[in-house]
């Protein structure tokens, strides 16, 4: 029943006041809650800066190999843990200083070292070092295998590593080779070579890949063994011959190269394995993460790109396999290092 003295159109009016006063109050209301949104957004750390930095330490200078596979990974890591990855190189007494600093650091997940078999040299080598690089380090993941060449001179007129041999026998001495420094896989690769084809050549060590490289150019020593990198614009300009790769297989980029088993010069693997480690006692569900997060990253397409030019082919392993490869090359160098009576000047 309609009210006495009831005026629709008024009550329609106050109706729409009512309508707008709510419609205003909820825009407000709104407008603040945009606006306290912005300004958490603005003074909030996110959640990648809020993380603790991870530190891939390079016990080797930057352009080497092992600095490429860090900082090749460091960015796309970053990306997958959402953190901050930096790389630090550590250099100096072989690999052994960056090493060190990895063996020290708390095994909480922020700190990881990116080597190469070096490591496993070194702890033959340097009978003084206060740490064990197999037993203090844990096994993250493999990141790949690089290939070394035994090449030589064109004077020296071998075209085979058999011929090497041959000639090595008939004059135990007169023959050279040159390495960066004792202790190298350059250097150690040659000692294992000597050992199985049971000929002496006399070692020449140099401060370093480019001098020793210059001289071998320069016909002042008479064969070397290098990665397949360094050796590839030499050989095909003609400045270094090729006599024979020390890996099971021959390489894609030199098919025409055959492995020193091939070229009856002995069974010769000195295959160089990189890998990345963390500091013992860092929990298994941490190196379960970074092994499943690296292992992506190292099937893409890009990395392998990213490798080739260095000579190196990406592959990877669980922490269990890289642990068992790495004791079994720390026993194998140890072997030769002792039979071949080497010590680190």
């Amino acid at each position: 029943m309609t009210p006495p003295n009831f005026d629709p159109r008024a009550a329609l009016l106050i109706s729409a006041s009512r309508l707008r006063r709510s419609v205003s109050s909820i825009l407000a209301a709104s407008i603040l809650l945009l606006s306290w949104s912005a300004l958490q957004a603005q003074t909030a750390p996110s959640a990648a800066s809020a993380s603790p930095t991870l530190k891939l330490i390079v016990p080797f200078t930057p352009g080497t190999g092992i600095d490429l596979i860090a900082r090749s990974l460091g960015p796309r890591l970053s990306q997958r843990l959402n953190r901050p990855v930096v790389v630090e190189n550590r250099v100096g007494a072989s690999g052994n200083i960056g090493t060190e600093a990895v063996v020290r650091a708390a095994p909480d997940g922020n700190t990881l070292l990116v080597s190469v078999n070096t490591l496993v040299m070194n702890r033959s080598l340097y009978s003084g070092l206060s740490f064990d690089p197999v037993r203090d380090l844990a096994p993250v993941v493999l990141t790949s295998w690089g290939q070394l060449l035994l090449v030589t001179h064109p004077k020296t007129g071998f075209k085979t590593a058999l011929d090497l041999v041959k000639a090595a026998q008939s004059q135990p001495g007169r023959i050279n080779y040159a390495s960066p420094g004792v202790g190298t896989p350059h250097h150690l690769s040659m000692e294992l070579f000597k050992n199985t084809a049971k000929v002496y050549l006399t070692h020449i060590p140099y401060r370093g890949t480019a001098p020793a490289v210059s001289d071998l150019l320069g016909g002042q020593v008479d064969a070397m063994f290098l990665p397949i990198h360094v050796a590839l614009p030499q050989i095909r300009a003609g400045r270094l011959v090729a006599l024979g790769i020390g890996s099971e297989q021959r390489h894609p980029l030199l098919p025409d190269v055959p492995t020193l088993a091939e070229a009856k010069a002995g069974k010769v693997n000195v295959d160089m394995w990189y890998g990345i480690f963390a500091p013992k006692g860092t929990p298994a569900e941490m190196v379960n993460v970074f092994n499943k997060e690296i292992r992506s990253i190292l099937a893409s397409e890009e990395i392998k790109r990213a490798f080739q030019p260095q000579g190196m082919d990406p592959s990877s392993s669980t922490p269990e396999e890289f642990g068992q490869l790495v004791a079994k090359d720390a026993q194998r160098w140890a072997e030769l290092i002792k039979t071949q009576g080497i010590k680190a000047e």
